[in-house]
């Protein structure tokens, strides 16, 4: 997991971003202006920067620009804008900023940019030519058999289960919310934000269906709230 700073003037959006970086399993720092973020860059060397366009005392492009010029940018940066412009998002790319995200910013977006942000430059090629190769022969790459018989599947979460039914309903029922959300907790590596988005579930609702279930929280692997 890495550590991100966050930068931007708005309290609830330095919040929101927090939660659910934490939630994926980072460490969040925060920033409100140019100021801190100057003081967290140097202390802290993250890992991450999201940094917001407009600000009160210094904007984004111009601090990104001063990090570019006094040797400091080494690491990636995503820009945020509610009111940024093509032009803007151009500009912040040509000085360095690996990705734009323009406010509101959903879910999906924001993890998908600090997850392509935070790949290695081998890793992103190797991506870059994963997104791009054909697709395998039917039958290639299978693992090898043994007797005739298939190889063991890779170990992960199980989308079948079995259940017994001879049981009042109320027991059916949570015997299978049970299994559901541990396959989904399993699947997402523990995080609550992506097993809330998944299930339809506000986050304060799953936390207590969770409970009320007896489902274990897998706090270790990912850092969930």
């Amino acid at each position: 997991m890495a550590t991100i700073l966050v930068v931007d003037d708005e309290l609830g959006i330095r919040a929101l971003l927090s939660e659910i970086l934490t939630d994926e399993g980072h460490t969040v720092e925060l920033a409100e202006n140019a100021a801190q973020a100057r003081e967290v860059r140097e202390s802290l060397r993250p890992d991450l920067v999201l940094l917001d366009i407009w600000m009160p005392d210094v904007d984004g492009v111009t601090l990104l620009k001063e990090w570019s010029s006094s040797g400091l940018l080494t690491m990636p940066v995503i820009m945020m804008s509610g009111h940024g412009t093509i032009d803007t998002a151009v500009e912040a790319t040509k000085v360095g900023a690996s990705a734009f995200l323009e406010k509101p910013i959903t879910l999906q977006k924001l993890l998908r940019a600090v997850e392509q942000a935070l790949l290695k430059p081998s890793q992103r090629l190797a991506a870059a030519l994963a997104a791009t190769a054909p697709e395998a022969e039917p039958g290639a790459g299978l693992a090898p058999t043994t007797a005739g018989l298939p190889a063991p599947a890779t170990a992960g979460p199980r989308s079948e289960q079995s259940f017994e039914l001879d049981r009042p309903l109320r027991e059916a029922r949570d015997a299978f919310e049970k299994s559901y959300f541990e396959f989904h907790l399993a699947k997402e590596g523990g995080s609550m934000t992506r097993v809330a988005e998944k299930t339809g579930l506000e986050r304060t609702h799953l936390y207590r269906k969770l409970k009320q279930l007896g489902v274990e929280l897998m706090r270790g692997k990912r850092g969930g709230l």
